[in-house]
């Protein structure tokens, strides 16, 4: 996977899987392996897909999770149209109940574009009241400066969907990376640090998502 210090601008790609609870077992690890296998194409800069650790809040009884990372907009069209991308998904769906997807462009992130196994990511998703740009603006900010005052939070990126198609009506997502687990559950010791952000967005959401998702090793993606 490729990786950069440098501040740049990717394209963030989150899909959220609901399967059937009397799928095959072996059915499932074939499945979350030929998504895995997908990093292959060429197309992404970082790509990981597995069960969830746990969902924090959430409508939707989700189990699974894909993120990808791309240089460009272009270059995550040609990853959805790919034959081997339709091939994989299409293995999936007898035995999906559900499925969300969520795109939006990831400006000034730094650090390593790849993630590495182990590493423990928290993807929040909001589905706002109708408002005016202004208070969009007002809950972008609210959420950048939660994730500001931790300094366990490796790497955040936040922004505004862009495909809705799959979105369920959500409109802004965010990844937080942490180093593990263990940074992760520091942080939620902290939560009270990030209340008053928390209050001032309060009145503007309709509903949260928020899982969290710990990145495998190739040799343990199924499950």
């Amino acid at each position: 996977m490729s990786s950069s210090s440098a501040a740049q601008s990717v394209v963030e790609h989150i899909v959220l899987f609901k399967l059937k609870d009397n799928t095959d077992p072996s059915k499932v690890n074939a499945w979350v392996d030929g998504l895995n296998a997908l990093s292959s194409l060429g197309l992404t800069l970082h790509l990981t897909a597995g069960a969830l650790l746990r969902i924090r809040s959430s409508p939707f009884a989700f189990t699974h999770l894909l993120h990808s990372r791309y240089k460009s907009k272009d270059d995550l069209a040609a990853y959805a149209v790919h034959p081997t991308h339709i091939s994989v998904v299409k293995e999936g769906l007898p035995f999906c109940d559900d499925i969300m997807a969520v795109d939006w462009i990831a400006d000034g992130l730094t650090g390593p574009v790849g993630l590495s196994p182990a590493s423990a990511i928290r993807v929040t998703v909001l589905k706002l009241k109708e408002l005016g740009e202004a208070a969009k603006g007002e809950v972008l900010e609210a959420i950048k400066g939660i994730k500001g005052k931790f300094g366990e939070v490796g790497q955040v990126t936040i922004g505004e969907n862009f495909s809705p198609g799959r979105a369920k009506g959500y409109s802004i997502a965010s990844v937080a990376v942490f180093k593990g687990v263990k940074e992760m559950e520091e942080v939620d010791s902290k939560e009270e640090l990030a209340k008053p952000e928390k209050d001032k967005v309060t009145e503007y959401l309709d509903n949260v998502i928020v899982v969290d998702y710990v990145v495998p090793s190739p040799q343990s993606a199924s499950v």
